[in-house]
């Protein structure tokens, strides 16, 4: 059985790369309709992703929060809750990494100062997911309507401790006090000052065994059966509120990691408004990848990689613009979500 939904799954998964090809290659006749060559757009994408060491450097470091974001809404989705607080989560994991980091500057191991950073970003968006998980659980309160609140919430929430309370007096900017340098993680010098080292394997291992944990434990198997058939799994003893919970909670701690990226790895600080919508863009990740844990590391991929060109597009030609990169990422949402149509016509 076990062998069948893995088929079934990387089939659904195969279908979604030609969904998002279609969508590509619809966003390409764009250009060619506007008098710019296909081929150009390609290799300006491909060129700004792979060109030199630096870029592909801040390919990775685009991709990686796609990557947190993207398992952010593809776990609880398993258990049948649609997480669209992707955004505040993260907010609430970066603060939280900052906030430890200000208070406790004088940790002399660096190993202790990431890992106590870490775990403090992955609380604070944890806790910040467990809220509607919580309210879904106890109150029956519609989890997309209260991850979109807590978004504004989060917002709020951080716009005020970091202009109160961890404000940087020396900085006219709406950001935080520096970090240590204890708690800063170090690049490959490879990237050429591009701020992405080796958190990047580290956050595939992190894929790789999430995927085999919700293949191969209890609670994955539980996860997926509350998502299948809540009713039938409350028959065989499997708490659909516990799973609502605990799934909510650790899509919010996966995404609080986002915050290790930008404020250890990047900036050194906590910023408003540091995230380029990773949240939202990982809604489209975990679409794309229909869900699948391994997935997610292509489509993450593709969406950084069209992130990452989106500037490249206003300097290097003259009637395409960094639109081109959200008209295709639409388009290639609309590729795969397309799937079902032709699945239907051919029934």
């Amino acid at each position: 059985m076990k062998a069948i939904t893995m088929n079934a799954s990387m089939r659904a998964l195969v279908k979604s790369i030609l969904g998002a090809m279609l969508g590509l290659f619809l966003g390409l006749m764009i250009c060619w309709f506007t008098g710019e060559s296909p081929i150009k757009i390609l290799k300006i994408l491909f060129q700004s992703a792979f060109g030199s060491g630096y870029d592909f450097g801040m390919t990775l470091f685009y991709t990686a929060p796609l990557l947190l974001t993207g398992l952010a809404v593809a776990i609880p989705f398993k258990s049948g809750l649609f997480n669209i607080g992707a955004e505040g989560q993260l907010t609430m994991g970066a603060l939280a990494a900052s906030a430890v980091a200000v208070v406790a500057p004088n940790v002399q191991s660096p190993v202790l100062a990431i890992a106590l950073a870490v775990v403090f970003a992955f609380v604070g968006g944890g806790i910040w997911g467990a809220i509607p998980g919580f309210l879904k659980a106890k109150r029956g309160s519609h989890e997309v309507i209260t991850t979109i609140m807590l978004n504004f919430i989060a917002a709020g929430v951080s716009a005020y401790f970091t202009l109160y309370v961890l404000k940087d007096p020396n900085s006219a900017q709406a950001e935080t006090l520096l970090l240590p340098s204890v708690y800063h993680l170090k690049a490959f010098e490879c990237f050429n000052g591009a701020p992405m080292g080796p958190l990047i394997f580290w956050l595939l291992a992190l894929v790789v065994f999430l995927y085999f944990w919700m293949w191969h434990s209890v609670w994955g198997y539980e996860l997926k059966a509350v998502g299948e058939n809540e009713k039938a799994a409350g028959v065989y003893g499997i708490s659909k509120q516990k799973i609502w919970m605990s799934s909510m909670f650790l899509a919010g701690g996966v995404a609080g990691l986002v915050g290790i990226i930008e404020v250890l790895g990047n900036s050194h600080r906590f910023k408003i408004g540091f995230s380029a919508d990773y949240g939202f863009v990982g809604i489209a990740v975990a679409l794309v990848a229909r869900g699948n844990i391994l997935g997610i590391i292509p489509s993450a991929l593709l969406f950084g990689i069209l992130q990452k060109g989106a500037g490249s597009l206003d300097l290097e030609t003259d009637k395409v613009t960094r639109d081109l990169s959200y008209i295709i990422q639409g388009l290639i949402i609309l590729g795969v979500a397309a799937e079902g149509l032709w699945t239907r016509k051919r029934k």
